[in-house]
């Protein structure tokens, strides 16, 4: 016996063999299910008994198998089942001639036949026959089963009476010699007679009468003469056929403690109907539990009573003494070279019943001794199926990677040199299964979570071996998908030399076939899922980038609940606050906007040891149609953390996820979804997008600025300019407004905002007119407006006290320094007293200081307007302020006339170039460098009662004190206003405003403020006030008339007033005893009742000159007027000068 049945297992020996084979031409796929549903008859119940027999079926059986018969009962052929096509009577005979001829293959063994033919009908078909069945066509056999199981019956009668007749042979001497194949010629000759002879006859025959006892269903029989055959040959060295009544003990003992068999799931048997879990406990029918006494046997016979064998040894062996007595046979079988088959099925069976008992090691020691079992000449299949049952049995004991590796040696085997035609096919498919066994799977997700499981150098060398199968079968894309795994799962374990050698072999497999996502299906159903090169870079971190600062949509604040997803008309609900905390926790809160290009940043590095070139990289998104603008770059070798930016053009609006990226690499289009990788740091991947907004960009006539303003980072300005100007001075900004996008420019909002700043400012920074700017409004795409911004810088004009304190620490005052006295002069450091109070003080003079401010232009269009979505383009503005002149003093000195009074001003030029100040109606002043010089400007005073008064309501909430602060800001541009002082610097041709407002304080500002009881005295018609000298005739009356408008907010009076002549004589005395040269027609005092609000009440008089001279009046209020609650700046009247002459003399004296 050559050829192993590798699916043998114990409990085959209480089985019968049955042999069912086509007869002529039979369809195949008809003779398997005619086969199967035969095979359905495994086990049948024995009529008028209790007893089961088990039926094998094949389909190929080797005649020179049969031959080993007589050793073990079940490799006998004794039933053979013909299945054969018949379409007419003419093809009878011809049938039944084959079917006698099948039959005389296995005639000696058979115990019964049978012929199914199909497609016959007639007269033959219509005979009735107990050794053939006759079907009309292979689809109308209801009773196929039916049959086979009489003709099972019909086996079982006569192993029964080959049982009973063998049991019974009382032939002493005559009990024949069981040989197998191979002894025949070894017993040539022997001497018959023999004690040890017919003990040897005696033990193989008890050996062969318990198959037949265990074939017939009576275990308990076989046990018993099992174990008197053991003694027998034990007794006569009978090696083989002891070995062979052991594994018949073994197997016996098997099917007593396991029921359900050893061969598996899949070929296992079913335990009898009749028989429970426990029935191994239990006494079975059919047989007697008996013990043996081998001194019971005789000495030429073999006892029939085994009632009377009562001994001192329990029949069945225990689970432990099954191992130990399979070990004994397959020792004795591997004394006989000839044996190899039996010694390999019995390691076979006996790991099967290892594998039942959980024995691995046990188990894979039987295994090691069959994989050196000798076997002879082997054909190429024939050790491909040896190989793959010692793999299955590998893995059925638990040594997953044990199995691996001789399923492996069998797809090895499959294209060996000496195959003349490989099957490559084959070789796959056996790779395949070897994978678990090395913990290698298919799928790289397998390989993404935690450490690496496996030997790694195995797994290449496997991959390498797929890799190689697959492109002998002729099939590329099969080699770039085991390929790009290998290099995807694998890269941690390769050498530089092999990262290089296995993308060689990539892109040149590629060049051929590109790899791409989709999954590989092979013939026998398995899936190969795609394998992303999520390595090839490793990504670190996914971040989506907000917008540019000037491209960011903003949400209109009273539009803001318009898009509320929930509503409720509940202020609280937890329900909704639930669902928004998970939206929260998903969505960014930044927006992007539709059509304009976004931005998303990957941080990745390249771990191969050469330059690694990324084509078509670009974003896998989901939500909105979106227009990925693919990347191509190239990361130097094993580079660190290298920032890649990824672009891409929403076309709608809505949420957009970002799932992940793609890329191509070595000819293989990867798709990278980010839930798949755990070890990727990203801030959140889903953000809503926008209706589409206008784009403005902005341009000026000033150098871009690299300034920022302090409080806002460079990013938020859009633009930034920056200048430099002296205080006073006034710059215009041309700012070209262009629209760059897609949509109109549908609505522009102006707006500036000064950086918080020390430095007070006066005025308005930044000024425009934007009526002509919105004219133009709707702004199409390419079009452009002009913006004009006037810069003014305005600052303090004051000087440091500490300047005016080294000035006054020289014993001169400022105030008293003559009219274009230089400053330089005073400014010289004194050697001894303070050497640096010039130098700190001339500092503070020469101190630059800077003004900021953003201007905001807001702007919205298109479809985002109608979302109420607007943008905000901004421009800073840096201006550094130099100083150019600082009034150091200031004071008044009274005018000849109570409506007018001089302003002093010292004045510093703060420059290092010459500079010319000039005021209305009044001289230029020509100033040298850090010169100081007072002007002096006659001024009319000024009506701060007529300026527009802040309303009530506005001024409610305000404290007194930044009312007084505001008046006074409103009466020091009204005086700033009338003066109109200008500086300018001719070499530089640079000019602006010298402001006093923040110079003046309350005395000088009262000392500025017109009266609000105007006095107008008039002589003879004629006003008096300014130096104007009234004349008239000595002996003509004089009129003298004085009016009084108030101007003030409430009435005034009642007055008294008294004018009093004198006479100056300018040397100090003035001479009020007049009463011989001035007289008054009436009384010299004059009343005038209560005046209301803006109007004005007159009283009238007459003097009498008696000589010529000069007179002078002076008009004083009574004591005990009521008016002297009023403060006396309200009663300036203007003094009278009268000169008195003689009719017929000219004016002038």
């Amino acid at each position: 016996m050559s050829v192993p049945d590798y699916m043998q297992c114990a409990e085959d020996h209480q089985t019968v063999l049955v042999v069912v084979q086509p007869v002529g031409i039979v369809p195949e796929d008809q003779f398997f299910n005619i086969y199967k549903r035969i095979a359905s008859t495994s086990q049948v119940s024995i009529r008028d008994s209790q007893r089961l027999l088990y039926v094998r079926y094949r389909h190929h059986y080797l005649p020179e198998n049969n031959e080993w018969g007589d050793f073990q009962t079940h490799r006998k052929v004794v039933g053979l089942i013909a299945v054969t096509t018949c379409a007419s009577a003419k093809e009878w005979p011809q049938t039944s001639d084959r079917f006698h001829a099948q039959k005389e293959v296995f005639g000696s063994t058979l115990y019964d036949s049978r012929l199914l033919v199909f497609g016959l009908q007639g007269e033959i078909a219509e005979q009735q026959r107990t050794d053939v069945a006759f079907y009309s066509s292979y689809d109308e056999c209801p009773d196929v089963e039916k049959r086979v199981e009489d003709f099972v019956q019909s086996i079982f009668i006569v192993l029964e009476s080959k049982r009973l007749d063998r049991a019974t042979d009382k032939s002493g001497d005559k009990i024949p010699l069981l040989c197998v194949p191979f002894e025949k010629k070894d017993f040539v000759g022997l001497d018959t007679d023999s004690r040890h002879y017919k003990k040897r006859c005696q033990g193989r025959m008890r050996k062969h009468v318990g198959d037949l006892c265990l074939q017939a269903g009576m275990l308990q029989d076989a046990l018993v003469h099992y174990h008197m055959a053991v003694e027998l040959l034990r007794s006569v060295n009978d090696f083989l056929w002891l070995g062979a009544a052991l594994e018949g003990l073994c197997s016996a003992s098997v099917i007593f403690h396991y029921p359900g068999g050893t061969a598996g799931k899949a070929a296992g048997r079913k335990p009898s109907i009749s028989q429970p879990a426990d029935a191994g406990k239990r006494h079975r029918p059919g047989a007697q539990e008996v013990l043996i006494d081998p001194g019971a046997l005789t000495a030429n016979g073999i006892s029939a009573d085994t009632s009377t064998e009562i001994g001192r040894a329990k029949n069945c062996l225990s689970p432990e003494d099954i191992i130990e007595k399979y070990k004994e046979a397959i020792s004795y079988y591997g004394k006989y070279k000839n044996a190899g088959v039996i010694e390999l099925e019995a390691c076979v069976k006996a790991v099967r019943v290892l594998a039942i008992q959980k024995r691995a090691m046990e188990a894979s020691e039987f295994l090691q001794n069959a994989v050196y079992i000798n076997l002879g000449q082997l054909s190429e299949e024939e050790k491909i199926q040896r190989y793959s049952i010692l793999s299955e049995l590998y893995n059925l004991i638990g040594f997953h990677r044990k199995s691996a590796f001789f399923k492996r040696v069998a797809a090895m085997q499959c294209v060996a040199p000496t195959i003349p035609e490989p099957g490559w096919r084959a070789c796959y498919k056996l790779l395949l299964e070897t994978l678990p066994g090395y913990s290698l799977s298919l799928d790289p997700k397998d390989f993404s979570r935690g450490s690496h499981c496996g030997w790694a150098a195995v797994q290449m060398r496997l991959l390498h071996e797929l890799v190689y199968a697959s492109r002998r079968m002729g099939n590329p894309g099969l080699s770039v998908r085991h390929l790009s795994f290998l290099l995807q799962t694998m890269l941690d374990f390769l050498s530089d030399q092999e990262k290089k050698e296995v993308t060689q072999s990539l892109e040149n497999y590629t060049s051929k076939c590109p790899g791409g996502m989709e999954v590989i299906s092979l013939p026998d159903g398995l899936k190969l899922p795609p394998v992303p090169f999520t390595k090839l870079p490793i990504v670190r971190s996914v971040k989506l980038l907000n917008l540019p600062v000037s491209l960011r949509p903003h949400k209109v604040k009273g539009l803001l609940g318009q898009n509320m997803s929930t509503a409720s008309p509940f202020i609280y609900s937890p329900i909704i606050m639930h669902n928004r905390g998970e939206e929260r926790c998903k969505k960014i809160d930044f927006q992007w906007v539709q059509g304009d290009v976004c931005e998303v940043q990957l941080m990745v590095y390249n771990p191969m040891p050469f330059e690694l070139r990324v084509e078509n990289m670009g974003l896998l998104t989901s939500g909105v149609e979106f227009e990925s603008l693919p990347a191509a770059l190239s990361l130097p070798a094993e580079s660190g953390l290298y920032p890649v930016t990824l672009v891409g053009v929403p076309r709608t609006a809505g949420n957009i996820t970002v799932n992940g990226y793609h890329t191509s690499v070595f000819g293989v289009t990867s798709d990278c979804l980010l839930e798949a990788l755990p070890s990727v740091k990203t801030s959140g991947c889903l953000v809503e997008v926008v209706p589409s907004l206008p784009r403005l960009q902005l341009s000026t006539s000033l150098p871009r600025s690299a300034h920022t303003a302090q409080p806002m980072s460079k990013e938020e300005l859009s633009s930034s300019v920056s200048s430099q100007l002296f205080n006073g001075e006034t710059q215009l900004l041309t700012i070209t407004l262009e629209n760059i996008g897609a949509e109109d420019i549908e609505t522009l909002e102006v707006t500036s905002k000064m950086i918080s700043t020390k430095e007070k400012l006066f005025g308005e920074f930044l000024t425009w007119n934007l009526e002509e700017v919105l004219s133009h409004l709707p702004l199409k795409p390419g079009q452009s407006l002009t913006l004009n911004v006037n810069i003014k810088v305005k600052l303090d004009f004051s000087g440091q006290e500490n300047l005016l304190q080294d000035l006054n620490d020289d014993g001169i005052s400022v105030t008293g320094l003559p009219i274009s006295s230089p400053l330089r002069q005073l400014l010289k450091p004194r050697a001894e007293a303070k050497p640096l109070g010039s130098e700190s003080s001339k500092a503070e003079y020469n101190h630059v200081k800077t003004l900021e401010a953003v201007v905001n232009f807001r702007y919205s269009g298109g479809a985002g307007k109608v979302e109420g979505y607007y943008r905000d383009l901004t421009l800073g503005v840096h201006v550094d302020v130099e100083p150019s002149v600082f009034f150091t003093r200031v004071s008044t000195l009274p005018a000849t006339s109570t409506r007018h009074c001089h302003l002093l001003l010292d004045v510093f030029n703060s420059t290092e170039h010459e500079l010319t100040l000039s005021a209305h109606n009044n001289q230029d002043l020509v100033l040298h460098a850090s010169e100081c010089q007072r002007m002096a400007i006659q001024v009319d005073k000024f009506d701060f009662e007529s300026l527009p008064q802040p309303a009530l309501e506005a001024t409610r909430f305000v404290s007194p004190k930044q009312l007084e602060e505001e008046r006074r800001h409103v009466h020091g541009c009204h005086i700033n206003s009338k003066l109109g002082i200008q500086w300018n610097i001719p070499s530089m041709r640079r000019l602006g405003e010298a402001s006093v407002e923040g110079v003046l304080n309350q005395l000088v500002l009262e000392h500025l403020q017109l009266a609000p009881l105007q006095w107008d005295v008039m002589v003879n018609g004629k006003p008096c006030d300014c130096d104007v000298i009234a004349s008239c005739d000595v002996g003509d009356a004089v009129p003298l008339e004085v009016k009084l408008t108030n101007r003030s907010r409430n009435a005034v009076g009642p007055f008294a007033l008294t004018v009093v002549p004198f006479q100056d004589y300018q040397n100090g005395v003035q001479n009020y005893d007049l009463q011989d040269a001035v007289t008054f027609i009436g009384s010299n005092t004059f009343y005038i009742d209560t005046v209301r609000p803006t109007e004005s009440s007159v009283c009238v008089g007459a003097l009498l000159f008696l000589h010529t001279g000069d007179f002078y009046l002076n008009i004083k209020f009574q004591d005990d007027s009521a008016g002297r609650e009023l403060p006396l700046a309200w009663f300036g009247l203007p003094s009278v000068h009268i000169k008195a002459q003689d009719a017929p003399m000219e004016a002038g004296a």
